[in-house]
């Protein structure tokens, strides 16, 4: 026999006040503030518009993580955000803020799950309530200004137009310019024309902008024209970029990379630069160089050409030493075997991860930066995949390697033996080579995570494994 589990009051009053919104209202000033975040969100789910605005004007907590609400609550959210916008215009219509709200944040962001978790009852939330300090704060019992409210929205441009409850929100925002800012921490870029990004960015804060990823196939004019936008996310930590082309007009190529990389001198707080196949920068990586002055944790530059002066000027960059991450993986490095070996000496000082694959890195190539690579006593990951190595410089570099007690996962291409003349994998002939490795390492003492790879990259998922004794683990991609 099922037994039902009785409703809580709770549920039947906050259904009873939704029944009758009118009275939802005119309970909300003695409402206890705990009791605020199940109603919005049973008012939220019941699509209740007056009793939605009204709590809005009486807001308890200094935030409200509306887009969290959003991913919980998972219904069609249009009217329901479009009230709260429209108890946002009453509150800041009023000369002084009702006494008890305190809102002074609207998060659209796909964030903060966890505060309607909890304060709902709906989950058994291991978060403790100690843990909202930073969201819920005591109600005032003043009256207050209205300060400005900030608002802040995730913009992903990856279509040529804008979707509906953006271009609502961009438009609410436009008319409000005085009494909103709108934030945005990630700024991503996929599809749209430069009109229209610059349009819509002409509403954000670009201060507030931490990260931008830009994954467009831009022309070089384009990244130029973007170029003063980047330069007021004065702020932006992340930096990433990928599949910039030549201009047609090469007589405005270097106009045009000095437009962009002239807006590296205000970025000051940028640590990450992330740059796929950055085809301009061949010939031009000082320039970029110039404009960094201060240090980054990781620089990656990928999948282009470089020329050797190039790698010099990198190597002579007065903040290399304390990069953490170096990641220059498809770009052909087989000439630069002098310029490698000065670049990995400047970095072997803080240098945590190395990913040097499909570089082109031959056996003498390799013998000759071993010395270098053994400096770097922070290392914890490195990857040579995708080079064409000897199963005798492997022993070797495994020999090194084995001295980097800060090492913690290796990628490694299978030994040249392991294909035939027509670069056919041997199965049977990869065991028989990773057993050797095998004893050979069982003498250098303690577990390894090491991958043996036929494909350029094995890194995909969250896979570890651990072993008591030194391991090699083999990945490969079938023909």
């Amino acid at each position: 026999m099922n037994v039902r589990t009785p409703p809580r009051l709770l549920d039947l009053a906050e259904s009873s006040l939704l029944r009758n919104e009118a009275l939802a209202i005119s309970a909300l000033d003695p409402l206890p503030r705990e009791l605020f975040p199940a109603l919005f969100m049973k008012a939220f789910y019941r699509r209740r518009s007056q009793t939605l605005k009204a709590m809005v004007q009486a807001w308890p907590f200094v935030r409200l993580p509306l887009g969290g609400l959003k991913d919980v609550a998972r219904v069609r959210v249009g009217r329901p955000i479009q009230a709260v916008l429209e108890g946002v215009d009453v509150l800041l219509a009023q000369k002084v803020r009702p006494r008890g709200c305190n809102l002074q944040v609207l998060d659209l962001r796909s964030t903060g799950q966890n505060f309607w978790i909890m304060w709902s009852g709906s989950s058994d939330d291991v978060y403790s309530r100690s843990q909202m300090a930073p969201v819920a704060e005591v109600r005032s019992r003043t009256k207050q200004p209205v300060a400005p409210l900030d608002v802040f929205i995730d913009l992903c441009l990856k279509k040529r137009t804008l979707d509906h409850f953006t271009t609502y929100l961009l438009s609410w925002v436009e008319r409000r310019k005085i009494s909103i800012h709108l934030c945005c921490k990630k700024l991503k870029i996929s599809a749209m024309p430069m009109e229209n990004i610059m349009k819509v960015l002409a509403q954000v804060q670009l201060d507030c902008i931490q990260e931008v990823q830009v994954n467009c196939t831009w022309q070089l004019s384009t990244l130029a024209a973007f170029a003063p936008l980047l330069g007021q996310m004065i702020n932006v930590q992340r930096l990433y970029l990928s599949h910039i082309h030549r201009s047609a007009l090469e007589e405005k190529e270097q106009q045009h990379v000095v437009q962009f990389t002239s807006q590296f001198l205000r970025l000051h707080h940028l640590r990450d630069l992330y740059m796929d196949s950055p085809v301009f920068l061949k010939g031009h990586l000082d320039q970029m160089l110039r404009s960094l002055r201060n240090p980054l944790d990781n620089l990656i530059i990928t999948n282009c050409q470089l020329t050797e002066s190039d790698l010099t000027h990198l190597s002579q960059w007065p903040h290399i030493s304390r990069l953490k991450g170096l990641d220059l993986s498809g770009i052909t490095l087989t000439q630069f075997t002098p310029d490698l070996q000065v670049l990995l000496e400047e970095v072997a000082s803080n240098l945590e991860e190395l990913n040097l694959e499909q570089c082109g890195i031959m056996d003498s190539q390799l013998e000759a930066i071993l010395p270098a690579l053994s400096r770097c006593s922070q290392l914890r990951t490195i990857s040579l995949c995708g080079n064409l190595l000897s199963m005798a410089i492997m022993e070797k570099l495994l020999g090194h390697t084995a001295r980097l007690s800060s090492l913690k996962e290796e990628f490694y291409p299978a030994p040249r033996e392991s294909f035939s003349s027509g670069g056919a994998l041997h199965l049977g002939r990869l065991a028989q080579l990773k057993a050797q490795l095998i004893e050979m390492m069982r003498g250098f003492g303690g577990p390894r995570t090491i991958w043996l790879s036929s494909s350029p990259c094995p890194r995909w998922g969250n896979k570890t494994f651990y072993h008591e004794e030194p391991f090699l683990y083999h990945c490969y991609t079938p023909a």
